[in-house]
């Protein structure tokens, strides 16, 4: 994936709102809390997102995905595909796709009335 068709999947999903901030980094939310980002990694394209446990586990020790820089060493569950050959684009999205579900699921019951989610 390159970071333009990262940006095109991420804008498809609803309520979302989109800001460039820390160092470069195309930065997805919805509700106002991230779900996603592109950058982070030297300059190079990364692409971070929220994970189930499982996939947390399951996923970290994977050729080209690590625990994501800043987010996972506070304790948080976020992985980085930073290689090519760390995810295919098709998973990549379907794990872009359950971040953002993830984080619409925490929102409040007003705040995702008010987003039509």
């Amino acid at each position: 994936m390159v970071r333009d068709d990262f940006n095109a999947f991420c804008a498809e999903l609803k309520a979302t709102t989109h800001v460039v901030q820390w160092g470069n980094s195309d930065v997805w939310k919805v509700g106002g809390k991230v779900f996603a980002v592109c950058g982070w990694n030297d300059g190079e394209d990364a692409f971070t997102f929220k994970a189930t446990d499982i996939a947390f586990e399951v996923l970290q020790g994977e050729p080209g995905i690590r625990p994501a820089p800043y987010l996972a060493s506070r304790g948080m569950k976020w992985l980085q595909v930073y290689e090519d050959r760390g995810m295919s684009d098709t998973s990549l999205k379907e794990h872009i796709q359950i971040s953002y579900d993830m984080v619409v699921a925490k929102l409040t019951k007003r705040l995702r009335a008010e987003l039509d989610l």
